[in-house]
């Protein structure tokens, strides 16, 4: 009897998901569709990613008759199930974040010492990490080149879906897929694969040909919500490029130049593992930062006073998810108005977000504090005032998520400070944002 293992960790789907094909080719006679709550990653607390965790396994549990869900260190649950299944081989999709291929390598080398194979095919990726490079076999630093190179490289199309494969589960102990309750006060999308394919269906019908207008506008929502499933692997890249090939308008286009971004971020983080928590540009940590204390907690609790950053901050609470365009408003407005160090920052988001991905999260917030790759003239400050009437001019963004705004008429709804007489119940801004763009050139020109 010839088995293997599949080890699910971020591609949590069975369509175009090559990996299970090696997995049955190597198993012929049973498949043991294996996740390990890893305690490094996992937490049985409400927590955004345990509470889409959670929900997601059940989803793949019930698709294939029941995980093999086991909880401790992968080096010795992965070693123990495969032993256990009298598996020759374990299969997964290639991991190439720090801790994760760290972890991997680890795996491996534990494996190997019972004559068991560790065999990577694919990744959560259209273009793996590290396969696109410049002439002398260095890694991109900007992401124009990058995006170039990247559609030149191109990409297998998607693979099928498995079907028939003889799941098995191997005697000993193992765990009912955790039921963790989502945070208060948020609401989570749905997820799974079948919600993924859904939901992309539904933007490749109504949404995707104006997308590179419609996406910066927080009032419309019509941005795709793809961000959770890429994140948690329901859904390839792969599948979605096969799909946005054929069509030619600018907003197919604009969509493929984002799934780019996304590759080029997590080359990045290949490249520098270092960057994930500190600075691309080491530079920058050697600038004037004032203490988070009292004005990080009200950033974080939606209570600047600055509408559109108010309400981004609420949304990230209300939907564990906040729109980009508002994102890049709320970053600059916590690094360069209140002059607090970008890990702050992208540590709530990866807190609180569904999508969570922390190449795009660490390397966005890099770029809008002007220390990451490609990153904007530190002299580029977004006054979340002007940003706010451009890409919200009827407030109603600000409306929905900031509630006391709500009766506030779209002359003075970025600007409610302005009225002869401001809502009470809404506090005023807490800086001037004149003066702290002023300030916040200066401490860079102290460098």
């Amino acid at each position: 009897m010839t088995t293997s293992v599949m080890w699910f960790r971020r591609d949590l789907r069975l369509a175009d998901n090559p990996a299970i094909h090696e997995a049955l080719a190597s198993g012929p006679d049973g498949v043991v569709p294996l996740f390990v709550l890893d305690d490094r990653l996992w937490t049985t607390t409400a927590s955004t990613r345990t509470a889409a965790l959670s929900q997601l396994l059940a989803d793949l549990s019930d698709r294939i008759g029941g995980l093999h869900v086991v909880h401790g260190d992968p080096v010795d649950e992965v070693v123990r199930v495969a032993r256990a299944a009298g598996a020759t081989s374990v299969h997964v999709a290639a991991d190439f974040a720090p801790y994760g291929s760290r972890r991997d390598r680890r795996v491996e080398e534990a494996l190997a010492c019972h004559d068991i194979l560790l065999v990577r095919t694919g990744s959560p990726y259209a273009v793996a990490p590290g396969r696109v490079t410049k002439a002398d076999g260095s890694g991109y630093r900007v992401f124009t080149p990058y995006a170039r190179a990247w559609r030149e490289h191109g990409w297998r199309g998607p693979a099928p879906e498995a079907t028939d494969v003889p799941w098995i589960r191997p005697d000993g102990r193992t765990h009912q897929v955790p039921d963790v309750p989502v945070p208060a006060g948020m609401t989570l999308p749905p997820l799974g694969e079948q919600a993924a394919t859904a939901r992309w269906q539904a933007f490749l019908a109504d949404d995707v040909a104006d997308y590179d207008e419609a996406r910066d506008l927080p009032g419309d929502d019509r941005t795709s919500r793809m961000s959770v499933h890429l994140k948690w692997g329901t859904i390839h890249p792969r599948t979605m490029l096969a799909d946005l090939a054929p069509l030619r308008s600018k907003g197919a286009t604009a969509y493929v130049r984002e799934l780019a971004f996304r590759e080029f971020y997590a080359d990045v983080l290949h490249q520098r593992p270092d960057s994930a928590f500190g600075y691309y540009n080491p530079a920058f940590a050697a600038m004037e930062y004032d203490e988070p204390g009292e004005a990080l907690e009200a950033w974080k609790a939606g209570r600047t006073g600055i509408p559109i950053v108010d309400a981004g901050m609420r949304q990230l609470k209300g939907e564990g998810w906040m729109h980009n365009r508002v994102r890049m408003i709320v970053a600059s407005f916590l690094v360069k108005d209140l002059h607090i160090e970008w890990q702050h920052g992208a540590r709530h988001f990866l807190e609180l977000l569904v999508d969570a991905d922390l190449a795009s999260n660490q390397h966005g917030w890099q770029w809008v504090a002007g220390c990451g790759t490609d990153a904007a003239p530190y002299f580029r400050v977004f006054n979340p005032m002007t940003q706010g009437k451009k890409f919200d001019p009827d407030g109603t963004y600000v409306r929905r998520w900031v509630p006391e705004l709500a009766d506030v008429d779209a002359r003075h709804v970025h600007t409610p400070w302005e009225l002869d007489e401001p809502p009470a119940d809404y506090p005023a801004p807490m800086v001037d944002h004149a003066a702290e763009r002023t300030e916040s050139l200066r401490r860079h020109a102290a460098l």
